[in-house]
């Protein structure tokens, strides 16, 4: 006895399908393809978004993980995604620090995945205002 042929699933996804996702990314996106897109940068690398985006699912459509642990250089990539584990915590490449599971990614953002980068970045500017404040002679 044969079986039946299976028909495909219906589906509610826009019918314009998104170009294949990179092999190295955490996340897929499957819906909400047609929201305006904006840019911003990883690491000095502009990648894209959509509006609405969280930092987090944004910088995880591109790669695997959000940051490098600054205690062990583990990649970590959020827990909790909404807001109660501390583990998503992302900064600008001015040192700002940003809960990437809360923080909507805006045009032009700029942040980093390692800590050294933003202690580089930073490390002078912080000193300059150190000094200039008196803390540091």
């Amino acid at each position: 006895m044969s079986s039946p042929a299976l028909s495909p699933m219906p589906s509610n996804l826009p019918s314009s399908e998104p170009a294949a996702p990179k092999r190295d990314a955490q996340f897929v996106r499957v819906a909400e393809t047609q929201r305006e897109p904006l840019s911003f940068f990883i690491d000095g690398h502009e990648v894209t978004a959509l509006q609405g985006d969280t930092l987090l699912t944004a910088v995880l459509m591109h790669q695997r993980h959000v940051r490098e642990s600054e205690f062990s250089g583990a990649p970590r990539a959020g827990f909790c995604l909404i807001g109660a584990c501390q583990d998503c915590w992302m900064r600008t490449e001015e040192g700002m620090r940003l809960r990437a599971c809360s923080t909507l990614v805006t045009q032009g953002m700029r942040v980093v995945t390692r800590l050294a980068e933003v202690t580089s970045l930073v490390a002078p500017v912080v000193a300059s205002a150190a000094i200039a404040n008196g803390d540091i002679e």
